[in-house]
């Protein structure tokens, strides 16, 4: 579970509220000033209408559906990456690739045991690069369309609010024989903005930015990966191939490469393809 995405709505909320509470003398009935049905409809109707025009169904509701990777992101660890491809060089070295066979039965991760089955086959070092590194291209475009879904979301919701905005400015323009209802209806006018407003810098803009964070560690994850299993192919020596996959990772994140089962001992690790 990702701490950080629950913390900042908690937050978020929060610290809305407390300055609604302040600006208004703590009167509790201020709060209830900014909960409009009517307004919060047109603009969130309005933004995921305007979402569902911009792509395909199909396309929609797996977006919608990816948003809940910022609150559980799979779990991605490239030191034990390191570790395990560490171990298949050991055996590759030790009884030949064949024997790698064995070994990528039990992988849970999928874009491992393709490359290292691609790599028992016999198949071109070539050719295992292409594949694999057009296997993580679609990968990455596929998430770039999920977060840049978000960030049309949250440039749609502003727009939606001003468009309400303008109805509450029409209606309220057409009625100006009662004075009294004048600051009322303006008040209710411009919630369509501030709910836009929220959409986008609240909602919609920060999923885009977790996506795009998720996506680039995904990233450096499978890039460690192909760069192993090439390195594997090559039948380089395994201290070489942990020494070089070491240099993609942060210095922080280094130490933890060898600790498991004395180097090179990890379990095979499983990652998401989200």
């Amino acid at each position: 579970m990702e701490i950080g995405s629950i913390l900042g709505f908690i937050l978020g909320l929060i610290f809305m509220v407390l300055s609604i509470l302040i600006t208004s003398g703590y009167d509790i009935a201020g709060v209830g000033e900014f909960l409009h049905p009517s307004s919060a409809m047109i603009v969130i109707g309005g933004t995921f209408a305007s979402g569902l025009i911009s792509v395909k169904l199909k396309a929609f509701l797996a977006s919608i559906k990816a948003a809940g990777v910022i609150f559980r992101p799979p779990i991605l660890d490239p030191a034990a990456a390191i570790d395990t491809i560490v171990q298949l060089a050991n055996t590759a070295r030790k009884e030949g690739v064949l024997a790698l066979e064995e070994s990528a039965t039990n992988m849970g991760d999928q874009f491992l045991k393709k490359g290292i089955m691609l790599i028992v086959d016999g198949t071109d070092p070539e050719l295992v690069k292409g594949i694999m590194e057009t296997e993580l291209g679609y990968t990455d475009e596929r998430h770039g369309s999920i977060s840049g879904f978000y960030e049309n979301l949250g440039a749609y919701g502003p727009s939606w609010g001003m468009i309400g905005t303008m109805i509450g400015l029409i209606l309220m323009l057409g009625d100006l024989n009662d004075p009294d209802n004048l600051g009322p209806m303006m008040a209710v006018a411009l919630i369509t903005t501030f709910y836009g407003c929220i959409l986008a810098n609240f909602v919609f803009n920060p999923i885009a930015a977790k996506l795009k964070d998720i996506s680039k560690e995904e990233t450096l994850y499978r890039t460690v990966m192909v760069e192993g299993m090439l390195s594997i192919q090559a039948g380089e020596n395994p201290r070489i191939i942990e020494e070089k996959l070491k240099s993609f990772l942060a210095p922080a994140l280094r130490s933890g490469v060898g600790a498991r089962a004395g180097g090179g001992g990890a379990p095979v690790v499983a990652g998401g393809d989200e």
